[in-house]
């Protein structure tokens, strides 16, 4: 088997146009003429159709076997190159010997592909492999949003998700580690041996990935994937204020979509009942060309209040993303003490103009006289903020492609909407979105720049490189020499970077 990702087919038995039943539709053949004949290859179709194959006539993206005869593997996989797409590389399917379509013919079902069944593609000899080395932290690492290895990654971060569901950060940062270094890799895995001597590769993702380069998919990621308890974590998490800890007493409860809560009477906090209320709206993505609407309308809030006042989009945006699930902005003044006192007016003004669905507004807690080098008990920053939902127009012509009204609750059955709904209400020309405003000093902008510009796993090797190899603690108000103790201060990123005495690294390739 060529070892690729397999295309995914429908489950069920179908019919054929020749009222002929596919018994098998998971299986879609192709029988390569090549060779065999067109007379020959036209009876093996009649055959295997009568017994309830689905056998395709042409070669195409939904073939998952295909069978030749007196075919090398070389041979079969340079015919089904040049039938791949212009720049595709990918040939996801099983390479076969007439023999295996012979003896499921016999059987009358699939039989299962042994060794003897499989075409073996022998490589003509080229030079010699290199071995590829990466460094062990993210943060030593360029990692750009589009890479070589999405089929492996998507599969991991599944297993992530399911662990951070079951409250086991250890296994979350295990699987989180392996997809960063399968991004940073510049060129796809096609064998295990790919993966040799790269680091935060341990047994369990490994054992996951050779099972996907193998069998096109992993049992345990689509068994995750249909589990009852994962799919209602992840729907419930989907709930704005919904932490793991609830989402899980909420599951035990009997509890499992965002419809379940409305109509179950359960008591809600603030942030919880806008959640539910924008459930659809806060679960679908925001384009890029929405935030930069968004930048625009608190820029000139901003202004308005604090003529000179700086704001900068962060998150994900700012790593190069053209969606993400909600807009960041850092608020700064040059001059340093003139930020004090503007979050309140500009939530005000905002709130005023009839633009914020919800707010909660925070002070700010950090004092570095007090604090000290100490990293607070939880990772969250202590500036002055806001956590909002903005009521943002859509444009009045029609709707985007990109945003559906309903396109949020994909993993609600079909009429599980109605409650949502009856708490939306009408909003046809606006929707609701995530928006945090963060205000920051000057002489503290560039580590809260850097600590909200992400990603979430970058920002967390940054601090465990600063700790474990500088004795240094680092945060998004400030970096301590532990060994000197005293503060190092920076103006910039790039300051901070030759500080913990690592190559700078731009924000687009920092997407761990």
């Amino acid at each position: 088997m060529v070892p690729l990702k397999r295309r995914k087919t429908d489950s069920g038995s179908v019919r054929c146009d020749d009222n002929e039943v596919i018994r098998f539709p998971h299986v879609v053949i192709f029988l390569l003429e090549r060779k065999m004949g067109s007379s020959r290859k036209a009876f093996l179709t009649r055959l295997g159709r009568r017994k309830g194959f689905r056998i395709e006539e042409s070669y195409s993206q939904a073939v998952t076997h295909v069978v030749s005869e007196n075919n090398s593997g070389r041979e079969v996989r340079a015919w089904l190159e040049s039938q791949a797409p212009a720049g595709s590389t990918e040939v996801p399917v099983h390479l076969l010997d007439i023999s295996w379509f012979t003896e499921s013919m016999q059987a009358g079902r699939p039989v299962d592909i042994q060794d003897r069944h499989r075409l073996q593609v022998t490589l003509e000899p080229g030079p010699k492999a290199v071995m590829i080395t990466l460094n062990g932290y993210a943060c030593q690492r360029r990692t750009p949003l589009q890479h070589h290895n999405t089929v492996l990654t998507e599969a991991l971060l599944v297993l992530a998700e399911n662990a951070e569901f079951c409250e086991d950060e250890g296994r979350n940062i295990a699987f989180k580690r392996a997809v960063s270094v399968l991004k940073a890799l510049p060129q796809a895995v096609r064998k295990m041996g790919d993966l040799q001597g790269l680091p935060c590769l341990g047994e369990h993702s490994q054992r996951v990935i050779k099972e996907i380069l193998e069998d096109g998919k992993s049992r345990e990621v689509e068994t995750t994937l249909q589990s009852e308890q994962y799919q209602a974590m992840k729907s419930l998490t989907g709930i704005f204020g919904v932490g793991v800890k609830t989402a899980d007493r909420w599951f035990r409860e009997g509890l499992q979509q965002p419809s379940d809560v409305a109509r179950s009477g359960q008591r809600l906090n603030h942030a919880q009942q806008a959640g539910l209320q924008y459930y659809n709206d806060l679960n679908t993505p925001v384009t890029k060309a929405e935030a930069d609407v968004i930048s625009r309308i608190v820029e000139g809030v901003v202004q308005e209040v604090l003529p000179g006042a700086e704001i900068t989009l962060t998150g994900g945006f700012r790593r190069g993303k053209q969606t993400g699930h909600d807009v960041d902005f850092l608020i700064s003044h040059p001059e340093e003490g003139r930020e004090e006192g503007l979050l309140p007016k500009v939530v005000s003004l905002l709130e005023t103009q009839g633009l914020l669905l919800y707010q909660k507004t925070t002070r700010n807690s950090y004092l570095e006289t007090k604090e000290g080098p100490a990293r607070p008990p939880s990772n969250m920053d202590r500036f002055e903020r806001c956590f909002s939902i903005f009521k943002l127009e859509r444009p009045r012509h029609s709707t985007s492609p990109e945003e559906p009204p309903q396109a949020a609750c994909e993993e609600s059955p079909r009429g599980e909407d109605s409650a949502l709904e009856q708490l939306a209400g009408e909003r046809q020309d606006w929707k609701a979105v995530r928006v945090d405003l963060v205000v920051t000093p000057v002489s503290q902008f560039a580590f809260a720049l850097l600590g909200w510009t992400g990603s979430q796993l970058f920002e967390r090797e940054l601090r465990r490189w600063a700790g474990q190899e500088k004795n240094m603690s680092l945060s998004s108000h400030a970096l301590f020499d532990n060994k000197r103790k005293q503060y190092l201060r920076a103006s910039s990123e790039e300051e901070i970077f030759a500080h913990l005495g690592l190559e700078y690294i731009p924000p687009c390739e920092r997407n761990a």
